[in-house]
């Protein structure tokens, strides 16, 4: 067990291993993301009377964008971000604002993006790392008084900042996005030492408010109803996830082969977002399905890695929050398509298509990588057995 944790942390590897881990498994999924992109996309849009490299084409762009933007936001330091958490905290729920605007477009029902000069953007994505930063900053900025009184936890973390910015998604009917928001602020106070009370409260509240999203809605309900198996001769919303069991199942242990999926002919709505990871599962099987697992988990223990090493309490915050956004999210997307969870459509970080989503995603990374910079840069302190260690 010792071993096992000693592996976790990184105490046997070199100071800065969580940096290319992180690094190497974030461009891996993308450039898997790309290939996966095409495959599943090609066929749909050949059928609409497009380019079978239309989807990949514009993935590409947002893939070149993002890793620029990761390598850029590498090379801050940390005070740079928590000097502008406010600020981008600002700015996030201002372009929400902006959905609920004339640029705002609706998409399968959600009404969740911005359409500015022909280019969709979701301004939701953009909130997560807003909020992943701006949570960090304030805990910290709080200290010891987050951990001794309950009411400087929740002020303004969950209300009314967090509150505001779960609000306006809710208000877009996007559901998924309000799950993984709900996963950053409650990581990021857990980090921040928050008493287990709110935790307590906090969940139960949660599962109410996730009934009522259900009961509001006749999709919803639809969506619940298909997951529980139920009336499936007649409810439409098992067609989704039926197909999505095909495609898995068909795949076998090796997968039919790359571009040889028959769910992506039009059977399977949303394959090339959604429901991308049953695509895989298809094409590249059981194998092809472990390998996006295990990068993810490689992505979880490096940043884990950041967070225990660094003895800056902000880092460690803000990695937390990142890190519960990122794998939380892959999570859900993969119990969803397995029918772990119902569908309530989150897409799958830096695989599925979506621009904003994965340049946000590798922005995120490039914050965090340039946590592990300045982690990498701290003095060594000694351990009582004599050996070194990065903690402090």
């Amino acid at each position: 067990m010792q071993r096992f944790w000693r592996l976790l942390e990184g105490s046997d590897g070199g100071r800065n291993s969580g940096y290319y881990m992180i690094l190497g498994s974030a461009l891996a999924l993308t450039v898997i993301g790309l290939i996966m992109v095409l495959s599943s996309s090609s066929v749909t849009a050949i059928a609409n009377g497009t380019s079978s490299f239309v989807l990949f084409l514009r993935q590409g762009i947002f893939a070149v964008l993002g890793i620029v933007l990761m390598l850029v936001l590498s090379r801050f330091p940390v005070r740079f971000y928590r000097r502008y958490a406010w600020i981008l905290f600002a700015l996030s729920g201002a372009l929400l604002l902006l959905v609920f605007t004339p640029l705002g477009v609706t998409v399968n029902g959600n009404r969740n993006w911005i359409e500015i000069a022909g280019m969709r953007a979701q301004p939701s994505e953009a909130a997560k790392l807003a909020l992943s930063i701006w949570a960090a900053q304030v805990l910290v900025t709080k200290g010891p008084l987050v951990r001794t009184d309950w009411k400087h936890a929740v002020v303004p973390v969950v209300f009314p900042g967090g509150a505001l910015i779960l609000g306006l998604v809710l208000l877009g009917h996007d559901v998924g996005t309000l799950l993984v928001l709900a996963m950053i602020i409650a990581a990021a106070l857990f980090m921040g030492g928050a008493q287990g009370r709110i935790f307590a409260v906090g969940s139960v509240l949660g599962v109410v408010g996730m009934l009522g999203t259900f009961l509001t809605s006749d999709n919803r309900m639809s969506r619940l109803a298909a997951w529980l198996q139920l009336d499936c001769e007649t409810n439409d919303a098992c067609y989704q996830p039926m197909h999505g069991f095909y495609a898995l199942a068909s795949g076998g242990w090796w997968g039919v082969g790359l571009g040889q999926s028959r769910q992506k002919w039009s059977y399977l709505p949303e394959s090339q977002t959604d429901y991308i990871i049953a695509i895989i599962g298809e094409e590249l099987g059981l194998i092809g399905s472990l390998v996006i697992v295990v990068l993810f988990a490689v992505l979880a223990i490096a940043l884990y890695r950041v967070a225990y090493r660094s003895h800056d309490p902000f880092v460690r915050i803000a990695t937390a929050a990142i890190m519960a956004w990122l794998i939380g999210q892959a999570f859900v997307n993969i119990a969803m398509v397995t029918g772990l969870l119902p569908v309530i459509g989150i897409p799958l970080p830096f695989i599925s298509y979506g621009g904003s989503a994965l340049t946000l995603s590798l922005a995120a990374v490039g914050v965090v990588l340039a946590f592990a910079r300045q982690t990498a840069r701290q003095p060594v302190a000694p351990t009582p057995d004599g050996k070194s260690s990065q903690r402090a």
